[in-house]
């Protein structure tokens, strides 16, 4: 036999998303078209407000899509006839706030969604919260209330709450905004792990650095459209278009490289 193995199917594919809030206002994603194959880590960069956030938002059915549509493994999670809540239940979400119940331990705020909406039991759903929180670092923290842990500690228990319904795809936005400086490594080195096996993610990063150290596709956004895309070293090393070259040069001056 000869040629080259098919291309796998995409596990998330935006075809022509448009989305805008409001009947009036301008589009914040204008036809965006983007696949995410399996296995495999996309960053999105790009300043604020250039449609990183909603592109993601729109992906975990949080937001509706004005027009185009999203597939997760090729079916139409945009159809109204589409169950929304169990797409919801294979897409894991961490955002850059924890949003951990304060009023419950960890280990219960991990357990919380795959005990009342997968209907695990409750020895099984804590077993995998135990596995998830020893392998994040996190095992001795299982009986602690979130005010007790670091920024870091929060948003890795928010990464274990999002592994332990075995999502089919990760989606994590600007997880390390709101932590001071020395957190932020802690938080990257997850994600690192759950690249080297094999979790499909996409992540809204201003981390440059880290973004070209574990993306296989980094797409730059601006103005709600994918400006420029390709391998980390092509968009990093080698942009093509003059808006993306200004833009890495403004975080190069800036220092956040």
């Amino acid at each position: 036999m000869t040629g080259s193995a098919a291309a796998p199917e995409p596990v998330l594919r935006f075809d022509s998303v448009r989305k805008a809030y409001g009947k009036d206002a301008p589009p914040v994603l204008r036809d965006v078209s983007l696949d995410v194959a399996p296995h495999t880590v996309t960053a999105l960069i790009g300043a604020s407000g250039s449609g990183k956030s909603t592109l993601l938002r729109c992906a975990a059915l949080l937001e509706d899509v004005d027009d185009g549509a999203i597939h997760l493994d090729g079916q139409d999670i945009t159809d109204p006839r589409a169950d929304a809540d169990a797409v919801r239940r294979r897409i894991g979400v961490v955002f850059q706030a924890y949003n951990l119940f304060p009023h419950m331990t960890v280990l219960d705020n991990i357990t919380l969604a795959p005990r009342r909406v997968h209907r695990v039991s409750r020895a099984e759903a804590e077993e995998r919260a135990r596995e998830l929180l020893e392998r994040l670092g996190l095992a001795d923290k299982a009986g602690d209330y979130p005010d007790r842990l670091s920024g870091g500690q929060q948003q890795r228990a928010a990464i274990v709450r999002a592994l332990a319904v075995r999502p089919r795809l990760l989606l994590l936005d600007e997880i390390t905004a709101a932590l001071d400086p020395e957190l932020v490594g802690e938080v990257l080195s997850v994600v690192r792990d759950l690249k080297d096996e094999g979790m499909t993610m996409v992540l809204a990063t201003h981390e440059m650095g880290f973004a070209r150290q574990v993306a296989d596709q980094v797409c730059f956004l601006d103005g709600g459209v994918v400006c420029e895309r390709g391998t980390a070293e092509e968009v990093f090393g080698t942009p093509t278009q003059e808006r993306t070259r200004r833009f890495l040069a403004r975080i190069t001056e800036s220092g956040r490289w």
